[in-house]
């Protein structure tokens, strides 16, 4: 069957549970699932005759094309965590024409999408003025990119390129990240208080240990539905009905009042008097993604993304004053400023032209919440692999990417790299 080789790779990749960081090692840096799936992609690459260099563990790459510059796709083999609530198998399986699986659109799928297209220019021959690089990443997930880091410092830089980890038809801009870990004491009634598997997910459970009036410890669970952080209107996130829930049977304390004033059933900001916007990529987004117990404290910590036009001092000032009007100490743990490039440039252009040929869809380039790689290195693109009008289902539960769709990816890749390796 034509393209099977294709898909047994992407489940058989796929299958390799690679969540970053977890059984870290020298071996390992970046976790010993990535280091297994970055094992596998290098003997598949060999096996499909493209020439591959690994650098020390932390980032490898594949490359055809002769020239002195370099077209650079930058792809990951890191996962987040499966999570629950699945009803397809999250290590891979191909059911009514969808293929499900942690990394199936997010982002083993698209990367091998363009390891084959790749393949597919070097088997026919095809002239390339630049050398193309798929750059191999282990860690992007956990927002710490010390794989790209170590690239930089020791490799060739692409002069453009693509990250095959967003949308098409093209991606110019990204919204900054901000994460903020929000602490509080724990109320005496309550034993333990968590919910969420990562901040950059919207929590599918929170559970809660307490201790009743009759001095019995007693549970509560609250579920809701996982979605990407920077969409957390398409998801429902269960750390809100925890709250009100606690709020309820008279468990309150600070840090329950702040989420209940300020964040519950608000996406946008607004509650927190930092609802910003701007026309070039619309609303800021709050996800209160992770909520633990730590001692005696709880912390709660809030992925938020900002609007390309705005900074972390236009968030972070009406964020601190709210915390501290309940007591709250209010940190920011990560920050990472938006990129926003010229929609009409060649390279984008480039992308998008060859998007509407594939599919006739006559889509433009677009601004997004996510964050990718794109960020890491200059004059890089995110590009695809999902369509405009089909379900994201990226760190959610039975994650999945139509087959067709992967299939018209690589594709759209083939025609790009050709088209990208040969630019005047």
């Amino acid at each position: 069957m034509e393209h099977q080789e294709f898909l047994n790779a992407v489940l058989e990749l796929i299958a390799i549970d690679s969540v970053a960081m977890e059984d870290v090692s020298d071996q390992a840096p970046y976790g010993a699932g990535p280091a297994r799936a970055l094992d596998y992609v290098l003997d598949l690459c060999c096996r499909l005759g493209i020439s591959t260099q690994n650098c020390d563990g932390r980032v490898a790459w594949a490359e055809i094309g002769q020239g002195e510059e370099i077209v650079g796709i930058l792809g990951h083999l890191d996962v987040v965590t499966t999570g629950e609530g699945w009803t397809h198998s999250a290590k891979g399986e191909i059911h009514s024409g969808r293929l499900y699986g942690r990394g199936a659109a997010d982002d083993k799928g698209p990367t091998l999408a363009a390891l084959f297209a790749m393949k597919e220019l070097q088997d026919a021959g095809v002239p390339l003025k630049r050398r193309v690089r798929l750059i191999f990443g282990q860690c992007e997930e956990v927002g710490s990119w010390g794989d790209m880091e170590y690239y930089k410092a020791t490799q060739q830089l692409p002069v453009f390129g693509f990250t095959p980890d967003a949308d098409f038809p093209a991606i110019y801009g990204e919204k900054g990240i901000l994460e903020f870990q929000v602490t509080a004491p724990l109320p005496a009634p309550l034993l333990r208080l968590e919910g969420g598997d990562a901040s950059n997910m919207v929590p599918g459970w929170c559970r809660c240990t307490y201790r009743a009036p009759d001095g019995a410890a007693r549970e509560l669970e609250n579920q809701g539905r996982c979605a990407h952080a920077s969409t957390p209107e398409k998801g429902e996130n269960a750390i809100d009905g925890m709250m009100a829930q606690l709020k309820e049977l008279g468990i309150g304390g600070p840090l329950v009042d702040f989420y209940l004033a300020h964040l519950e059933g608000d996406y946008y900001g607004g509650k927190l008097g930092c609802g910003l916007e701007d026309p070039q990529s619309g609303k800021l987004t709050v996800n209160p993604g992770l909520l633990r117990t730590e001692g005696d404290k709880l912390v709660l910590t809030l992925d938020i993304r900002n609007p390309v036009t705005f900074t972390r001092e236009d968030v972070e000032g009406p964020l601190v004053q709210a915390c501290r009007s309940f007591g709250l100490e209010c940190v920011c743990t990560e920050s990472v400023d938006s990129i926003y490039m010229d929609r009409d440039g060649k390279v984008v252009q480039a992308m998008a032209e060859v998007y509407r040929q594939v599919t006739g869809d006559d889509a433009q380039p677009t601004v997004i919440g996510g964050g990718t790689y794109a960020r890491a290195m200059p004059g890089i693109v995110a590009f695809g692999p999902m369509r405009p009008d089909r379900e994201c289902t990226e760190h959610q539960k039975d994650e999945y990417i139509l087959v067709e769709d992967l299939l018209t990816a690589k594709e759209i890749y083939r025609q790009t790299i050709e088209k990208l390796a040969n630019l005047e």
